[in-house]
Formats: structure tokens, C-alpha cells, sequence
């Protein structure tokens, strides 16, 4: 470690090292990659806080978006932070074995908790956006099921040393394109028919969207796929899409359902004072009493005036 680096107090790379169950990394990130992933770790927790903060202002029943939203910063921090550490990793032999110093080497350090963020999370940013376009719940379902196909071909991927790591890339790339298809043409549709406004929110948001997704797999084949650029390129490539990808989006996101009311989308949400099957199963019993009462009442009074007579 250098002085500046001991300076700057950085020690992840030299306490958790390139070694993991007794396979080192000779392509791994320095500490300028670690700086950048500890980076993008503080600003997803500040999204995280932020977010929730906002929640706070509004009543439950239309927090669903900033939970979601929230939810999706709050795993980045994590996998953020154990890539900051230098942590969540394993070395994959290089299939492509090139000359220059920063990418020369056998091993390739290969940052499976990335993918671990990303099964959880793109499914948030995809119901985030269908919810919003007002999709039927089984169209949403699937084109989570086609995602979740989508991160495990790219992690089984990466993880290949030989050359049929690409057939899982072309899988991935397939499941993408169905992705943005929905994203394009359907979910467009749907969100336009609920309003103006709500169209307006989709169509930025599922546009960013749409274009940084597409930017992923080219990520995928410079780094993990074709060992093209060094892993401290490959956290600046990652770090700013995701980082465009999730509290940028979700900046957006938030900004333009400030005024829409969850249920114009078909999302009826009910506080615990509202649910009739609670609150007016109480009325109901108080009915029930009170009719009972009076009931007993007018009883007694027959009966008391029958004695009389």
C-alpha cells in the first residue's frame, strides 16, 4: 500500500486481499476501485435515508413507491459496501488472456455479490415502473420470472472459464429484449391510458431505464466476458450505471408520483382503520350490542307492564 493510500485510510485491499479459498486474483481492483465502490456505497444510503424520509410525509396508503424505491438503495449500500471491502468475490480464469499490464493474468476477480444485488433489486425497479404503468399483476409476475432469468444467465456466465460462458450472454440478452419490449410498447401503452401525467412519469423513467439496461451487457463484455478492461474500469462502467439506475431513477420516480394517487393505478391500499373487514367488524359489534340492549329493554318493559295488568 502507498502513503497516500495509508493517508487516506483505505486498508480493504490489504486486510481482505486477493486470496479466497485458496485462489488468488491477479485481476483485481486497487484501492482507487475501492474508493469508488465505498463512494457509491455512501450515496445509496443517502438515498435510502432520503427516500424513507419522504415516506414519512406521506399517509401509508400511498407509500407503497417509496418502500420499493427504497428498498432497492438500501441492498445496493450492502453489496456496495462488500465490494468496497473487497469482499463477495471469487477468481474465474480469464477465457481471453491479454498483453497489456492492467488486465495480464490468469485469474480474474469476479463480484458475485453484484448479482446478488441485482436478483434482488431489478425486480423492484421492474414493479416500481409496472405499478406504475397500471400492468395487470400476472404480466408483472412473468416479466419478473424473465429478470430473475436474466441475472442467473449473466452470474453462470461470468462464472465460466471456457468460451460457452456467451451462450448464457446470449440467453441473458434474449430475456433483456423481451424486457424492453414490455417496457416499450406494452407498459408505454398502459401507462398513457391511465392519464397524462401518469404517462409522463413512465415514459422518463422507463426510458432511462430502458437505455442503462441496454448498457449492461456491454459492461458484461468488456469485463467479466471478455477481460477487455481492468476491474477498476470495470467499477467506474458499473458504479455509474447503477448509480443512474437506482436514486437517480428513483429521484425521478418519487418527483413525479408526488401528486398521483396509488389508486388511479389500480393500487387500492387500505390503513388498518379503513379495512371494513376490521373497522366495520367493530361498528358492526357496537350495532350488535347496542341493538341488543334496546331489545332487552323493551322486554323488560312488556314484561313489567304485563305484571301490572
Amino acid at each position: 500500500m502507498s502513503a497516500l493510500d495509508r493517508r487516506a485510510g483505505n486498508g480493504a485491499i490489504s486486510t481482505n486481499g486477493n486470496t479466497v479459498n485458496g485462489g488468488t486474483a491477479d485481476i483485481a481492483i486497487t484501492t482507487h476501485g475501492s474508493d469508488l465502490y465505498f463512494a457509491i456505497c455512501a450515496a445509496m444510503g443517502t438515498a435510502t435515508i432520503v427516500f424513507m424520509s419522504l415516506a414519512l410525509t406521506k399517509p401509508r396508503q400511498h407509500r407503497i413507491f417509496h418502500y420499493i424505491t427504497s428498498g432497492v438503495t438500501m441492498v445496493a449500500t450492502i453489496a456496495y459496501f462488500s465490494m468496497g471491502s473487497n469482499l463477495g468475490w471469487t477468481p474465474i480464469e480469464v477465457e481471453y488472456h491479454r498483453s497489456e499490464s492492467v488486465v495480464r493474468g490468469n485469474y480474474r476477480e469476479i463480484f458475485y455479490v453484484r448479482y446478488i444485488d441485482w436478483f434482488i433489486t431489478t425486480p423492484l425497479l421492474l414493479m416500481d415502473l409496472l405499478l406504475t404503468a397500471g400492468m395487470p399483476w400476472p404480466s408483472v409476475l412473468w416479466v419478473i420470472l424473465v429478470d430473475e432469468v436474466m441475472i442467473v444467465t449473466g452470474l453462470v456466465g461470468a462464472l465460466v472459464r471456457s468460451d460457452y460462458k456467451w451462450g448464457y450472454f446470449a440467453m441473458g440478452c434474449a430475456a433483456l429484449v423481451y424486457i424492453v419490449y414490455v417496457l416499450g410498447w406494452e407498459a408505454r401503452k398502459h401507462a398513457s391510458a391511465l392519464g397524462p401525467d401518469i404517462g409522463r412519469v413512465f415514459l422518463m423513467c422507463g426510458s432511462l431505464t430502458t437505455v442503462l439496461w441496454i448498457m449492461y451487457p456491454i459492461a458484461w463484455g468488456v469485463c467479466e466476458g471478455g477481460n477487455v478492461i481492468p476491474p477498476d474500469s470495470e467499477a467506474i462502467f458499473y458504479s455509474v450505471l447503477d448509480f443512474l439506475a437506482k436514486p437517480i431513477f428513483g429521484t425521478l420516480l418519487l418527483f413525479g408520483h408526488r401528486n398521483i394517487d396509488p389508486s388511479r393505478l389500480g393500487l387500492r391500499i387500505r390503513d388498518y382503520d379503513e379495512d371494513p373487514m376490521v373497522h366495520g367488524g367493530i361498528q358492526r359489534e357496537k350495532r350488535g350490542a347496542t341493538q341488543g340492549a334496546a331489545g332487552n329493554g323493551v322486554t323488560a318493559v312488556g314484561a313489567t307492564t304485563g305484571e301490572n295488568v
